[in-house]
């Protein structure tokens, strides 16, 4: 794949294919409604920074709804029906966002999802998600579906090897990004998050950037 750079945001209602099988949907949802239920969450099951199993601690915080939860620690990279940090099961997706990870899959050609996990990751500035693919789900035949709300951040696509020049795509409050199939094991990261000019939308006032990342884990 060549590195290409999708800088500018679409419009509203015009779907890109950056990728075989990978759709961006520029503003495709109103995030306010999100970021309530988001605090919902994690009243419930509050962000952390998990440490990876070679030690590191990340940068990016998280929590999770759903029947299942992703999570990291030395033993290495899983999925959890309990939170290890209150001892509850997660927090349940909210209809809400079944609604709207079906909605995006159907628009980018995988109808009938329902995910059965929500990754909430929460950027503050200078926080990044290196180059990785989403590799511990069972069922590997269904979409991913993510979110971003807040700051705008730059996702770089780099399909099958992580070494191959990465698509370059600027997403803003209330952009989708969906992929599956042949992209289903995509290697993909998120650059460090940039100070805001402005003030970012529908976060109050702590420049943030938060991602929703809907998985069918089982």
């Amino acid at each position: 794949m060549s590195g290409f750079d999708f800088g500018v945001a679409a419009g509203p209602g015009s779907p890109r294919e950056i990728a075989p099988q990978v759709t961006w949907l520029p503003h495709f949802v109103a995030t306010a409604p999100l970021r309530d239920a988001i605090d919902r969450i994690a009243a419930a099951a509050p962000f952390r920074h998990l440490v990876v199993p070679r030690g590191g601690r990340m940068s990016v915080a998280m929590t999770n709804c759903g029947t299942w939860g992703w999570h990291s620690d030395r033993r290495g990279y899983r999925y959890v029906d309990v939170d290890p940090e209150t001892g509850r099961p997660w927090p349940a997706i909210p209809p809400a966002f079944l609604d709207l990870a079906a909605r995006a899959a159907a628009a980018g050609g995988f109808p009938g999802y329902v995910p059965d996990a929500c990754l909430v990751n929460r950027y503050a500035i200078g926080a990044q998600m290196g180059a990785h693919r989403d590799y511990d789900e069972l069922d590997m035949s269904q979409p991913i579906v993510s979110v971003s709300i807040g700051l705008p951040a730059t996702f770089l696509w780099y399909g099958a090897r992580r070494t191959d020049p990465p698509v370059s795509v600027l997403l803003e409050d209330g952009d989708v990004l969906v992929w599956g199939g042949s992209a289903r094991a995509g290697y993909h990261a998120v650059r460090k998050l940039k100070a805001p000019r402005g003030m970012a939308p529908v976060t109050g006032d702590a420049p943030l950037r938060y991602n929703l990342t809907f998985r069918r884990a089982r």
